[in-house]
């Protein structure tokens, strides 16, 4: 019986004009037709809302410390943020993330190094200022051990054999 209906339905297609056939059970279909089936069409308006009004760029943001940009940009956009000025190592490696295009890996990656150094950067600043950090705080260790506590206990476990490991090194090679 489904099959009947199906080759009542193809002579049904085959005996009516394209423009007159029913596409009305597939969604969607026929929305650029009609400009009432259209879900934009009330929003679009003849002539626009912001008709007389016109986006001017906006003046120029002082630059204060070296700011990066693609090199894909001619020149560094009008409004811009910074939080640190880049230094030291992370600051050269970001140098050299920013002389590639950012269609190229090195350059995310890169980019993504200099973060970690920079953490250890920070760190290495705070023991020379006579500050000890608390990393148990500052890297989020507490919610890690209430909300992962087996991923904690793998880091911890990594972490210890590769200092573990150094050390052996180092000692070996101060005997030999």
């Amino acid at each position: 019986m489904h099959r009947l209906d199906l080759k009542e339905r193809i002579a049904m297609d085959t005996q009516q004009s394209k423009s007159q056939r029913d596409f009305s059970h597939i969604q969607g279909w026929g929305a650029d037709l009609d400009h009432k089936n259209r879900p934009a069409y009330p929003m679009e308006r003849t002539p626009p809302r912001l008709g007389g009004i016109h986006w001017t760029q906006p003046e120029q943001q002082p630059v204060r410390m070296k700011v990066y940009h693609s090199i894909e940009r001619p020149s560094i956009t009008p409004v811009f943020g910074t939080s640190v000025a880049p230094s030291g190592l992370s600051g050269k490696m970001r140098d050299m993330a920013y002389k590639l295009s950012e269609n190229d890996l090195r350059h995310w990656l890169l980019l993504l190094a200099a973060d970690r150094v920079n953490v250890m950067e920070g760190i290495g600043q705070d023991l020379l200022g006579g500050r000890i950090p608390n990393l148990f705080a500052e890297m989020g260790w507490k919610a890690e051990l209430k909300h992962n506590p087996a991923g904690l206990a793998r880091k911890a476990l990594i972490t210890s054999a590769v200092v573990g490991l150094g050390y052996l090194l180092i000692r070996r090679r101060r005997f030999r």
